[in-house]
């Protein structure tokens, strides 16, 4: 008798549970428009599950590409980047009329420019900034080889987040790889152009003048100076070359790099 009565007092509270689990149902059915009682359970199965991993940008599609493409890839668009920024800096005006890349006066004697002014001596400044970039107008086009061969010789190893970096993130490797390299081969090179050009006279001849005027001693080093804005100029130019490449087709000018840029779609 006992056991009758538990098996239906069993009975009733599965049938109230039951109720209220539909009347939860219901309620979220109503607010969400989501039938919890057609959800399915998932059933364990011996055959292979294939899992398939989404990027944020459906368009990526390196199945086909090998490390090794991806690294010939980057570099050939980072010496084609350089070639073509030594070109156009490597002119009249490269620098001195490309406002991205000119090369103004130093930080810490933008005070002289001001003194000088005072005193009628604006052309002098004038002049001393104009020489500067002329230096480096001179130096960069002994630039390719160094860069060329900081390219060549650097290890991707992670190429593929570099290509799926941003529009720049080759250009930003190979610059915090190679800057230290590069400023020491090229220094020379800007030296020489210092003084090719006059740079380092009319400089000299202005600081004499600002000390005079002043009774200071300013003093700086013009060659690590113009070296690093040199440097940073091609960089620049390298830079803007790599984001045209991934994102305009028309500049992919040979099959690896639409090769490569391609498979990364913008």
């Amino acid at each position: 008798m006992k056991k009758t009565i538990f098996l239906a007092a069993g009975l009733l509270f599965s049938i109230s549970a039951q109720a209220q689990i539909n009347d939860i149902f219901k309620v979220v059915k109503d607010k969400t428009g989501v039938d919890l009682s057609t959800v399915k359970t998932k059933t364990s199965t011996n055959s292979t599950t294939t899992t398939t991993t989404t990027t944020p940008n459906s368009n990526i599609n390196l199945g086909n590409l090998t490390s090794s493409q991806i690294s010939s890839g980057l570099k050939e668009a980072l010496n084609l980047g350089v070639k073509e920024g030594v070109q156009k800096l490597g002119v009249t005006d490269g620098f001195f009329k490309n406002e991205t890349v000119k090369i103004l006066m130093p930080e810490q004697l933008r005070k002289i420019d001001t003194t000088l002014r005072t005193f009628g001596l604006g052309s002098l400044a004038d002049q001393g900034v104009k020489l500067l970039n002329r230096a480096a107008e001179d130096a960069v086009t002994q630039a390719t080889p160094i860069f060329a061969n900081a390219i060549t010789s650097m290890t991707i190893t992670d190429a593929k987040n570099i290509l799926l970096g941003s529009n720049n993130a080759a250009t930003t490797y190979l610059q915090n790889k190679t800057q230290t390299q590069l400023f020491t081969a090229f220094q020379p090179k800007v030296q020489a152009s210092l003084s090719k050009v006059g740079a380092d006279t009319v400089w000299k001849n202005m600081i004499s003048k600002y000390n005079t005027f002043t009774g200071q001693s300013v003093t700086t080093d013009l060659n690590a100076y113009v070296t690093n804005e040199a440097i940073n100029g091609v960089f620049k130019m390298v830079a803007e070359k790599e984001t045209g490449i991934r994102n305009n087709a028309a500049l992919r000018t040979t099959s690896l790099l639409e090769k490569v840029f391609g498979a990364v779609k913008k």
